[in-house]
């Protein structure tokens, strides 16, 4: 293996991981060029406020909807087949969407309805996929592992796949999705490469989906350390959402940076997600990882003040990549603590409660960020956040040790 590859992926890691990180990286690539054409498509269609916030809406609302049903099908099946049957889905919804757009037969309706199938099948694909990676590296490797994996949502999903999916919008609506249909195509073919070890599963009667929800729920809530996780987890996403739902707002008239300005940031924190991922490995060699966590969450409450205080675009766009650096070393190792912790059979499960926390915290937060920001104004949901954030921080600080090794 040339050095670039083994810095990438080491040969210790095994071949089933290549496999694995290779179709995360062709999807995000996908995924991130439909995150541009996507309401771009919209926008082509009406300009109607309330349906283009419905569009985006109806790709979080399968999350809450069917997250719970889809972790409890990933523990009761072949998580690598069912990869492959949700990502079969959504081509065939792509495919049908492509068709619409090639004979100009389009409409908002059918935009809409694509938009949602798309999310509930996407919901049972990652919920499956998330759960690959602890059956293919050991515990002490799941750190390295996920970083690389956020490495690709990164570069892919974020910096490179949104301005390629605008450019081929441009060059033709239907394109975009092309794209993502192959890429979803190929990714299914490499995982499909891989050697993923069978379930073992007690012998007993068959159980209910709902039966195994619950039996999920009792699991993470009779777990301090993983129950405590998902709670800051839910704290975090709800001040968190609050002060980024009206960021654009922020950018434009507050700092008054134009839309130019707007898309910088979003584009810093990536930046600076990069950098951290890439270095994520000697950070945990070099830190424990409860520090590791306690700097990252200091520094999210940091980040809340900073930019309540703030009144500069460029310092804002440094804030930003600061943000982006520790909060996706945060989410690297929060991902990693929870699978070392959770056994094989509960990963889906465990994982689906994780997620429905993170997008109803986001969804709350962002209801309270609109609210406290018409009453008080844009920098109010940053000083909300700060105070929340902080609260929740001195409540588990000392509880971070236990959380850190929860898998003692």
């Amino acid at each position: 293996m040339s050095k670039l590859g083994e810095a990438i992926a080491p040969a210790r890691l095994g071949r089933d991981f290549r496999w694995l990180l290779g179709s995360s990286w062709v999807g995000q690539i996908g995924d991130g060029i439909a995150l541009a054409a996507g309401p771009l498509l919209v926008a082509s269609q009406t300009r109607n406020a309330f349906l283009v916030g419905l569009a985006a809406a109806l790709q979080r609302v399968p999350t809450l909807l069917f997250g719970l049903i889809a972790g409890a099908v990933a523990d009761r099946h072949n998580r690598t087949q069912l990869v492959v049957l949700a990502n079969g889905a959504r081509v065939l919804v792509l495919a049908v969407l492509i068709a619409t757009l090639a004979t100009g037969h389009v409409s908002i309706g059918i935009v809409l309805a694509a938009m949602f199938a798309l999310g509930c099948a996407e919901i049972f694909a990652d919920t499956s996929f998330s759960t690959l990676l602890p059956m293919v590296v050991s515990k002490d490797d799941l750190g390295l592992g996920n970083s690389r994996l956020m490495a690709g949502f990164l570069t892919g999903n974020q910096l490179v796949g949104p301005p390629v999916g605008a450019f081929l919008f441009a060059a033709g609506m239907a394109w975009p999705f092309v794209i993502q249909l192959v890429t979803l195509a190929f990714g299914a073919v490499l995982i499909l490469r891989i050697a993923t070890p069978t379930l073992a599963r007690p012998d007993r009667e068959p159980t209910h989906v709902r039966r195994d929800i619950a039996e999920g729920v009792r699991w993470l809530l009779g777990n301090a350390p993983v129950r405590t996780l998902a709670l800051v987890i839910l704290a975090f996403n709800v001040t968190w959402g609050a002060a980024w739902s009206v960021l654009v707002l922020y950018a434009l008239d507050h700092l008054h940076m134009g839309e130019i300005g707007f898309g910088l940031l979003t584009t810093a924190a990536a930046v600076g997600g990069v950098v951290s991922t890439a270095a994520y490995g000697r950070l945990e060699k070099r830190f424990d990882l409860a520090t590791l966590m306690r700097a990252c969450l200091t520094l999210e409450v940091v980040t809340h003040f900073a930019l309540a205080l703030n009144r500069s675009g460029a310092l804002a766009i440094a804030i930003m990549v600061i943000f982006g650096a520790y909060a996706f070393v945060w989410g690297t190792l929060s991902t990693a603590v929870r699978q070392r912790a959770v056994p094989t059979e509960f990963q889906g499960r465990v994982s689906s409660v994780y997620v429905v926390a993170l997008f109803g915290g986001l969804v709350v937060g962002q209801v309270l960020g609109g609210g406290i920001a018409q009453e008080w104004g844009l920098t109010a949901p940053f000083w909300f956040a700060g105070v929340g954030s902080g609260v929740t921080l001195l409540l588990v600080w000392r509880q971070l040790t236990h959380i850190a090794h929860a898998e003692a």
